[in-house]
């Protein structure tokens, strides 16, 4: 019988969010592969866990997960778990997964805290839609590449920083995005848990003149659909009805489909485009 492979969430905070079912499979597992195992030793002390750990990380999760794989595939059952919350969200753990897949061995999950999640639920944004970004890009290249393509998503975005980066993303999402509702969320299920909701521009303030402290999870309004629709309808004004409706028509649409599209661009109605067309044949 093959092993498999169990993705364990961990206490982000408080340490009695651990599930119950967690702690069993942590219990029974072979071996528990673990993002720092300084972390999670204490994790399982304070649980009386006694199964055997083993680094599994950054800079070893392709070699490493190959290794877990000819453990699992020898019978071993695996339980991975990062530093805090559910393993393979932002970490290395997603590599494991894919490879787990690639050999055919089994995977599922051992579902429980998650960061991303406890901050947007209580963040007072929008919670139906959301873009989970986690931490920008550092190159700076790929970081505003990035950034140009999240400026214009309507949905809620939730974005990872540590304290000593805090006021430099602060200040490329103010001036990507512009100004928006952002709620910062830190030392979240703890005894200090903190979060405050102002605008970018406000936050800038605010840790300009407080020091940043803890892991943040920064929860931001998305882009409003009429501001959008605004700015759509602005950019498509700056060119004439005649080339707007020649877009259309080298893609192939006919006349009638073009003017409908050109018109929906624009917030008019056909008969606008149609009439306004007219007008320089009448002219003549």
């Amino acid at each position: 019988m093959a092993g498999k492979l169990y993705l364990c969430a961990t206490p982000i905070g408080n340490l009695e969010d651990i599930t119950m079912r967690a702690l069993r499979i942590l219990k029974e597992a072979d071996l528990i592969a673990a993002e720092d195992t300084r972390n999670s030793i204490r994790l399982l002390n304070h649980f009386e866990i006694r199964t055997p750990l083993t680094s599994y990380h950054e800079y070893n999760k392709i070699e490493k997960a190959h290794q877990l794989a000819q453990k699992m595939k020898d019978g071993l059952t695996v339980a991975l778990v990062t530093d805090a919350g559910t393993p393979g969200i932002s970490d290395p753990g997603e590599e494991l997964v894919r490879i787990c897949y690639e050999e055919g061995i089994e995977v599922t999950s051992v579902p429980g805290a998650s960061a991303c999640i406890t901050a947007l639920t209580m963040s007072g944004q929008k919670t139906r839609r959301f873009a989970f970004e986690a931490f920008l890009p550092r190159d700076k290249k790929e970081r505003a590449e990035v950034l140009e393509e999240i400026k214009n998503d309507t949905r809620t975005l939730v974005v990872y920083e540590a304290p000593h980066h805090l006021l430099h993303t602060l200040r490329d999402l103010h001036e990507t995005l512009g100004e928006r509702s952002v709620t910062f969320c830190r030392e979240m299920t703890k005894k200090f848990e903190e979060k405050r909701r102002m605008t970018l521009s406000e936050g800038i303030v605010y840790y300009e003149a407080n020091e940043p402290r803890g892991e943040f999870v920064l929860v931001i309004e998305g882009k409003s659909r009429s501001e959008l629709k605004e700015e759509k309808q602005k950019s498509w004004d700056s060119i004439s009805l005649e080339d707007h409706m020649k877009i259309y028509e080298e893609k192939g649409f006919d006349k009638k489909s073009a003017m409908k599209a050109v018109a929906k661009d624009r917030g008019i109605s056909k008969r606008e485009v149609y009439s306004q067309l007219l007008k320089p044949a009448h002219s003549q």
